[in-house]
């Protein structure tokens, strides 16, 4: 009779302990499905100066969840209609530079509960073909979203391909524009790795960097070069101002993106007219990959993927230093233009 009292209580007890994990399991899930850092920084009545009105709090969950299967084409039109989602053309595009730091710039802004983002390059200004689909084909491109939230893509060769600037100056003409540059020299070495990397990968063999980056007959720096030719920001920056102002642009310095994000960030939402919501909570760094992570709330995190921060390999000193002459009167032009003065040497 004993024994029988002792296995019921144990039974009794081992219910009450699945409930009890249970219910923890299940606070845990609301939480993460709650607006991202609701109790830390709640949306404010209006989203910055312009009055870019206010969208309900419990519509920020769609970013991790529902808006993911929009994306896939899994929602109805009723479901859509419901939420009051839209699929809108982006109110700014992160337009270059390649290897700059684009695409940690994207996911990062992507932490603010206002900011939408693409999740793949559209290719849609510097594509002939792309762009020949039309406009409606690009927001068809263009993620879910609520109507008061900022849709943001990007696609680095923006920046350097001609045609670019006045096919985006006809869709709209007062869209804000997101340059992110590293140091040039760095720079066209960090772009110079990612095509080595990808000729190893199908076992293919390549020039060293200091044969591409030096011409051989004159020994000086090979403007012909690509990865050399989008170092140049200032050209291409010229371009550009034939159809935008310089208040429509920010520069952000990808080096500081890497090593002391949050106040580019910081910069970046200011230029947004975005109230401030990125803060120390959503960054930290991962000493593993030497890169700083993202923290969206206590259940969900990110970092980027593997191929960022590859190794660079060794490059003569010599063609460092002549690359680095050579890029300085143009680095002190984008000074200039930009108002933004960056510690290159």
């Amino acid at each position: 009779m004993l024994f029988k009292q002792q296995a019921l209580l144990r039974q009794k007890l081992f219910v009450l302990g699945s409930l009890a994990i249970g219910s923890l399991l299940y606070l845990v899930a609301r939480v993460g499905s709650l607006d991202r850092l609701q109790p830390l920084c709640p949306i404010e009545n209006r989203l910055g100066p312009r009055g870019r009105a206010d969208f309900p709090a419990r519509a920020l969950q769609f970013k991790r969840g529902l808006l993911h299967e929009f994306r896939k084409g899994n929602a109805t039109k009723d479901q859509i209609r419901l939420h009051n989602l839209v699929q809108q053309l982006p109110q700014a595009i992160i337009i270059g530079v390649r290897k700059g730091g684009t695409r940690a710039l994207l996911e990062m802004l992507n932490l603010h509960p206002a900011v939408v983002k693409a999740s793949q390059e559209i290719h849609f200004f510097d594509n002939d073909e792309n762009y020949a689909r039309g406009i409606e084909w690009y927001r068809r491109k263009m993620p879910f979203s609520h109507p008061h939230q900022i849709t943001i893509e990007k696609s680095p060769a923006y920046f350097i391909t001609e045609e670019v600037p006045e096919r985006i100056y006809k869709m709209n003409s007062s869209i804000k524009l997101l340059i992110i540059v590293r140091e040039p020299t760095t720079r066209a070495i960090s772009d110079y790795t990612q095509v080595l990397e990808g000729k190893e990968r199908k076992n293919k063999t390549y020039y060293k960097f200091e044969k591409l980056a030096i011409d051989p007959n004159t020994c000086e720096v090979n403007t012909k070069y690509k990865a050399v030719r989008t170092s140049v920001y200032t050209k291409h920056l010229e371009r550009w101002l034939k159809y935008f102002p310089i208040e429509q642009f920010h520069m952000v310095d990808g080096d500081r993106l890497i090593t002391e994000p949050l106040p580019e960030l910081q910069l970046v939402e200011k230029f947004l007219n975005l109230p401030p919501r990125i803060s120390r909570y959503n960054l930290y760094f991962n000493a593993t990959r030497g890169f700083y992570c993202l923290r969206f709330n206590i259940v969900f995190n990110k970092c980027l993927a593997g191929s960022k921060g590859r190794i660079h390999p060794e490059v003569d000193p010599s063609v460092i230093t002549k690359l680095r002459k050579f890029f300085h009167p143009f680095n002190q032009k984008f000074y200039q233009i930009t108002g933004r003065k960056l510690n290159w040497p």
